[in-house]
């Protein structure tokens, strides 16, 4: 380049000189780095918390009837699948979500989402095998409006462990807290940040660790929460918030379109 350092001694130009950057798997210098990230001033967290929801989220496989299937292509003839709290997600093929809430059709989905895993166990220790398969469904969490939430996602090392970057629709939310192994309800919440911690729509989970975020569910409607690797979503590692109507107009779903094009 014509704005390159020239040498006089030689008349050669002079090698640029590059930075010199962590190794790829340098964990405790990303980690570092991210925790420096705050809000450029002082934030309203919510503190008094409506909901506090603990989600697993990780991989799984299920077992194939038939082990030759081309879909079938895990450990044994099984099938990848992941899930959260154990509960893989299935996408309604006839009615969409949002349909079937705002014209009160049933059986398409069940707002009983489990708030925490139905079994405790070590989640990034040696997971037994008989927690490694999820059982499918189009199960949502409900919320009220307006209220304060908090989820905990927890890696799990079922199959492996990953940093999924877990994204919910229709909301921005605050990190206020992070760490490696498993999330401890008694001592971590002690090292929040409520005072600036940044805000974002997506998250990743430290691959064998926890991340907390909170937000107030102000946007009612259904939300999709989900895993944003993109095969991670079909194999279920989903669900939606379904939040309620609040009072007035501003604080309630739209009707649709009067030219809404039908499916």
């Amino acid at each position: 380049y014509e704005s390159a350092h020239y040498s006089a001694k030689g008349g050669k130009y002079l090698k640029p000189i590059f930075p010199q950057l962590p190794g790829f798997n340098d964990t405790a210098t990303a980690t570092a780095f991210t925790a420096q990230l705050r809000s450029p001033c002082k934030v309203k967290v919510p503190i008094e918390i409506d909901e506090s929801l603990f989600f697993t989220v990780g991989l799984g496989l299920i077992n194939c009837k038939n082990k030759n299937s081309p879909r079938c292509q895990g450990p044994n003839g099984t099938r990848f699948a992941a899930s959260i709290n154990n509960v893989s997600f299935v996408f309604p093929r006839s009615t969409s979500l949002m349909q079937a809430y705002y014209q009160g059709q049933p059986g398409v989905f069940t707002t009983d989402f489990p708030p925490v895993p139905p079994i405790q166990f070590d989640y990034t220790g040696n997971v037994s095998r008989g927690l490694w398969q999820p059982v499918k469904g189009t199960k949502l969490v409900k919320l009220k409006f307006g209220s304060k939430v908090q989820i905990v996602f927890q890696d799990t090392s079922i199959v492996t462990v990953e940093d999924h970057p877990m994204h919910i629709h229709g909301y921005d939310f605050y990190v206020v807290g992070s760490g490696f192994g498993n999330f401890d309800p008694k001592t971590d919440p002690a090292k929040f940040n409520l005072v600036d911690p940044p805000r974002r729509n997506t998250i990743g989970t430290p691959p064998g660790g926890w991340v907390a975020i909170r937000f107030v569910a102000d946007n009612p409607g259904i939300w999709l929460l989900h895993c944003h690797l993109d095969t991670h979503l079909p194999w279920g590692l989903a669900t939606a918030l379904l939040v309620e109507n609040g009072v007035g107009k501003l604080q309630t779903v739209q009707p649709p379109p009067l030219d809404l094009p039908q499916c």
